[in-house]
Parts: C-alpha cells; structure tokens; sequence
C-alpha cells in the first residue's frame, strides 16, 4: 500500500492510496484542475483512482468532487447524510456514480479493506477512514475536536497516520479570529490543538515503525516548525521520543508529499 497527501490545510484537502490493483482519493477539496495537478506531480492520473471517499460537506474537502466525478466518471462514497449535504454543493453526480458507505463499516476492493469511523466535528455526518492490505494499516483522522477511546480503538497501531495537528492553542487565542470562531475550533467538534493530537497519537502507536504526517495545519493559527515542536514535545513528556520508532512529517496546503510504501 502506497499513499501521498496530495493537499492539507485550511485551503483544501486530499489523500491518495493505492495498492497494485487499485487506487482512490479520500477528498477532493481543491479545484479538479488542481487535483489533476497534484496527482501528475506524483506520477499519477485520475485514470488511475477507482473512486473518491468523502469524509464530510466543507468545501476544502469537497470542492473539486463534483467536476472529477462528471470529468472522470469516478465513482464517489459517502454517507446518506453527507450526500444529503452535499447535493446542492457539488452538482449533478449521476446515480450510478453515488454509492453509501454507511458509518462504521467496512468495503473490501481485492486486497485493499477500508473501513469508516464517526469523528465530532461540525458537519452532518462527518467520518473518515482506515486502509488495511496485508497486515499494513493507514489511519486518516483530521477535522475532529476531540479523539475519543472509540476512534483511538479504531485507528491503533497503525504503520502510518495523516492526523490533524490544527492549531497552537495560544495562536489562536491571540489570533484575529472572531470569538465565535474560536470558541468552535475549541469545541468538541472543532478541531484538536498540537498538544492534544499529541496526547492522542501517543495512546494509539505502537512500538514500531511509525509514520505519522501532521495534517489540516490551520495557516492563520499554526505552523509547520511549531506543531513538530509542541507534537514531539508532548510526545516525550508521554514517554515517547520522535525519531526513535515514531517519525514526524510535514504536509503541506501545495506540495504533495512524496509518494511512499507503507
């Protein structure tokens, strides 16, 4: 199983996984022109996804589904209440290319298995995903205010994670964001700080080799350089030293990350 993060932060949002027979999007929140960019700085092409998973309606996740889908006729999974959400945002998407994927459950295409979980965050019905092929296991979470014992159980010992690393609480407490802004990134389906997603990552990875790629940075509210800080900072007053068996890596609002193995 391969995988890149093609686009993460406030701007847009996309992961892109494959294995030898088949390949899919999770999100698509860039323009299609720039999603067909993204992929070709990798290697790669709409003609090689096999579908699109939608997480939830914001449109820095959704913003490119509807031409890709039309374009590319590529199939597109979500929930019943994202596609409910979503109807009046993203265009006409023939029927046969709108397939459910119902929380917190699971779809197996050839060796790939791929199974939805609910997170909390200020949309429909908001969930995201985990990738199993050969006993390899990818964990995307981003987009949540808190992580529960219910996600942690589900995203556990992953080989590698795209986890929301989003804000430096003090940033945005000191930020030019309105109040009622920030009382809803604070809030339980907002999204998790650096220190918290730190706390979370040390309660799930397991003592082996472990990528894990700091995602959904706000631009206004953090940084690259200080969420790795406040992330292994917190990691090692948890009892866990980046670098040893725990990797950190940047992702970036325009750069794709480099296309790796898991």
């Amino acid at each position: 199983m391969r995988f890149s993060v093609l686009a993460s932060g406030s701007t847009g949002n996309s992961i892109y996984v494959e294995t030898d027979k088949h390949a899919f999007l999770v999100d698509a929140g860039l323009s299609a022109k720039r999603m067909e960019q993204q992929l070709e700085s990798i290697g790669r092409s709409m003609a090689n996804v096999d579908g699109i998973f939608v997480t939830h309606e914001h449109s820095d996740h959704i913003k490119g589904i509807g031409v890709l889908a039309r374009r590319h006729k590529v199939p597109i999974y979500a929930n019943e209440k994202t596609w409910n959400a979503m109807n009046g945002l993203v265009g006409e998407i023939p029927l046969e290319q709108r397939f459910h994927f119902s929380m917190e459950t699971s779809m197996t295409f050839g060796t790939l298995d791929i199974q939805s979980f609910a997170v909390s965050h200020d949309a429909a019905d908001p969930m995201f995903y985990v990738f199993h092929e050969n006993n390899r296991k990818l964990s995307v979470i981003t987009d949540t205010g808190y992580v529960s014992e219910r996600m942690k159980g589900h995203i556990a010992a992953s080989d590698a994670y795209v986890f929301e690393s989003n804000h430096d609480v003090s940033m945005l407490q000191m930020g030019r964001y309105p109040w009622s802004v920030k009382r809803r990134i604070l809030s339980d389906v907002g999204h998790v700080s650096n220190e918290d997603a730190a706390v979370a990552m040390s309660e799930v990875v397991a003592e082996k080799e472990t990528r894990i790629y700091l995602s959904h940075l706000s631009k206004d509210n953090n940084m690259k350089d200080l969420a790795r800080m406040s992330v292994s900072q917190t990691l090692e007053a948890c009892g866990i030293r980046a670098g040893e068996f725990l990797h950190l890596y940047d992702t970036d609002a325009e750069k794709p990350t480099e296309l790796v193995t898991v």
